[in-house]
Order: C-alpha cells, then sequence, then structure tokens
C-alpha cells in the first residue's frame, strides 16, 4: 500500500509506532473477553462494529470498497482470517510475546515462500535473518523437548497464514484500494464468526470455564461483561489499521515496515507495567533477536 510519492518519512514512522502501541494495548485485553464470550462471537461482533468504520474510511478517501479482481481479494481475505484467528487463540493460551513472537514468524515464512515456491533468490543476508528469527522465537516461545504442548505451534500457525496472505497482497493485490482490502477482510472474519457459531449451534461442544474454552464457546448473551473490550478492539483496530495504511502511504514500505516490529516492545511492557505479567532475559533476548532480523529482512527487501 505505497504511496505514488511518499515524502514524509517521519509523519510515517510516527504513524506506525503509534498504530502498534495501541495494537500492543488492545490486544493484551483479549484474555479479558475470552473468559465470558467464545473466539466466533468475538469476530462477528467485532466484525458488525468495524464495517461502519471502514465505510467511513472510504467515504474520507482511502479509496473505493469496490475489488477490481474479485478472487484474489477473496483469497487474501480467507488467509489472513485464518492467521488472525490462530492469533486470536493463542491469546487466550499465552502470553501476548509469545502470540506476537509467532505471529511474527511472517517474514521468515514470506522469505521461505520466496525462495522454494516462488524460486526467487533471497541473498545471504536475508538467510542469516532467517537464522536469527527463528532463534529469537525459539527463546520466546521456549518449547521443552521433554514435554512438548501443541499449543505453541498455534501463533506460529498464524505467522504462516499472514505471511501467504502477504505475498498474495503483494503479487496480485497492490492495485486494490485499502479501503477493499480492509473492508473484504473484516467481511471474512464476521462470516467467519457467523459460521462458527452455526457449527456450535448445530453441534454444540463443552467448553471449558474462562479462557480456555475461548475456541469452543458458542453465542454468549447478554454479553455485557466481553463488550467493553469487543468495543475496545473494535474502534482500537480500526484507528490502528487506519494509521498503519497511512504511514505506508507516507512512507517507502521497506523504511515504515521497520517501525512495525515496535509492537513486539509495546504488548509485553504493557502486560508487565499493567498486568505484572515479566519476561524472562531468555525471552527478551529472543524479541530482540526477532526484530533484528525483521529489520535486516525489511532493509534488504527494500
Amino acid at each position: 500500500m505505497q504511496a505514488e510519492t511518499p515524502s514524509a518519512p517521519i509523519a510515517a514512522a510516527f504513524l506506525m509506532v503509534a498504530s502498534m502501541s495501541i495494537i500492543g494495548v488492545i490486544d493484551n485485553y483479549v484474555i479479558r473477553l475470552a473468559e465470558t464470550i467464545g473466539l466466533w462471537q468475538f469476530h462477528f461482533t467485532r466484525a458488525a462494529m468495524m464495517l461502519p468504520l471502514v465505510v467511513i474510511m472510504s467515504m474520507l478517501g482511502l479509496g473505493t470498497m469496490r475489488p477490481r479482481r474479485m478472487n484474489w481479494v477473496i483469497l487474501r481475505s480467507l488467509l489472513l482470517t485464518v492467521a488472525m484467528l490462530f492469533y486470536f487463540s493463542a491469546l487466550s493460551l499465552m502470553s501476548i510475546a509469545q502470540a506476537l513472537a509467532g505471529l511474527f514468524t511472517s517474514p521468515i515464512f514470506v522469505l521461505l515462500i520466496t525462495a522454494f515456491g516462488l524460486r526467487q533468490r533471497i541473498g545471504p543476508w536475508r538467510i542469516i535473518a532467517v537464522v536469527i528469527g527463528f532463534v529469537g522465537i525459539l527463546f520466546v516461545l521456549q518449547p521443552d523437548p521433554a514435554t512438548f504442548d501443541a499449543t505453541i505451534l498455534v501463533p506460529v500457525a498464524g505467522g504462516f497464514f499472514y505471511a501467504l496472505g502477504a505475498v498474495v497482497t503483494r503479487a496480485k493485490c497492490a492495485q486494490e484500494s485499502t479501503a477493499a482490502l480492509l473492508g473484504a477482510m473484516v467481511t471474512a472474519l464476521g462470516l467467519t464468526g457467523l459460521a462458527g457459531l452455526g457449527w456450535l449451534a448445530l453441534f454444540p461442544a463443552t467448553a471449558a470455564e474462562g479462557a480456555a474454552g475461548f475456541v469452543t464457546r458458542g453465542w454468549i448473551w447478554p454479553m455485557t461483561d466481553a463488550l467493553p473490550w469487543v468495543v475496545m478492539q473494535a474502534v482500537g483496530s480500526a484507528t490502528a489499521v487506519f494509521m498503519l495504511i497511512k504511514a505506508y502511504q507516507l512512507g517507502e514500505p521497506s523504511y515504515v515496515s521497520v517501525f512495525e516490529f515496535s509492537v513486539m516492545i509495546f504488548g509485553p511492557l504493557f502486560a508487565w507495567v499493567v498486568f505484572g505479567v515479566g519476561l524472562g532475559p531468555w525471552q527478551i533476548l529472543g524479541i530482540g533477536l526477532i526484530v533484528v532480523a525483521g529489520v535486516i529482512i525489511a532493509l534488504r527487501s527494500g
């Protein structure tokens, strides 16, 4: 989503950092809504709140909501929807640092897809970045071979599908308006949430108490306890994505994307200051390595 004449790098950097700070804060509260409602209800109700905001963005000049290449936009939306389902599921199962670490495997997967799927040369620097990023992810997730827990793979799966969505965006959706891409993704999330609710209505599952039942919980009404957090997610996400889009319009993508990794700082820092969720020294080192790897990939890609 690059502008034709990007010319405000400082403003772009500020908008991206502001966007990531919002996401870093609001995603910490997913665990709060996960205690009373389910994943599918969350995505359905959040999408219902976000879609009117996307329409307003379009009216403010972010472009038409009508896609040019409908099939590719739908595919992109589905890939990103699956990525977000994995990511938000991970937020109910582990710390935000671990969930973000898994999601930010996406630059590594993009390079692997580029190298082995698209048969493009990636160069030694980006290969080194893949190794650095992989080591950082291991430090943050801290898998224990003796007692392997498959839940650590949930955010990594999100990173894989996010990478697929990024590849499709770059290769097939570069000419689409930002409003069309955002509107399609929000719609896909809402419809997926509705489908999940329908499935659980027909085939009810026994949901565990609290956040552990996030994925298997059906429709809950009234949703009084969760509603403030869902509203926070809808408004915060729409605002953050608006800033993110504007950042890419004002600055070079290879420059702006570096600041996207600031969410790896804001999210865990907010969790530590507000909720007292600390990080061990190895996890802090891992976050640093992931950021370094992302910066190398972004700069070499540029």
